[in-house]
């Protein structure tokens, strides 16, 4: 009804409850307030909670090259933090990034994926061999690969 257009989403599903971040572009005369208005009555019916704020100007978009990077094995405590460790002390920034716990409560298996932000420079096969070498530390195997890029 406000002509709102939607420029960046994500929606998740998360121990069954339904999350999802909205990144709008407003159109002139529209602000804040009506679409907190706009949106008052619908959340309330549907037993939603909305929060809208104001981000600023969006972002230059990011010139470093996207890659994937899929973690599986047994869970246990300390798998986020270790990949995360390695691709902080590569510079690699974290875009995206999904966890579950999957399979037989008694024996979980855990799975990661990340979106990566690989900065000019880095050296993809070293950083594949450390995330190989940590994730056999916490008994996980990694795998990365380049995105396609005509996908996003």
């Amino acid at each position: 009804d406000l002509a709102v257009n939607l420029e960046d989403t994500s929606m998740t599903r998360l121990e069954g409850q339904f999350a999802m971040v909205l990144v709008t572009g407003l159109p002139d005369g529209v602000d804040r307030a009506d679409i907190e208005h706009a949106l008052a009555e619908p959340a309330a019916r549907l037993g939603l909670t909305v929060s809208v704020r104001t981000i600023g100007p969006v972002a230059e978009p990011d010139p470093s090259t996207p890659w994937s990077l899929t973690v599986h094995g047994a869970d246990r405590p300390g798998i986020v933090h270790r990949i995360a460790t390695v691709l902080a002390g590569h510079g690699v920034n974290i875009v995206d990034l999904e966890t579950r716990v999957l399979g037989d409560p008694d024996a979980p298996a855990y799975a990661m994926l990340l979106e990566l932000a690989l900065p000019e420079g880095v050296d993809a096969d070293g950083l594949g061999d450390d995330l190989r070498n940590a994730g056999a530390a916490v008994g996980v195997s990694c795998s990365l690969r380049p995105v396609e890029t005509d996908i996003f």
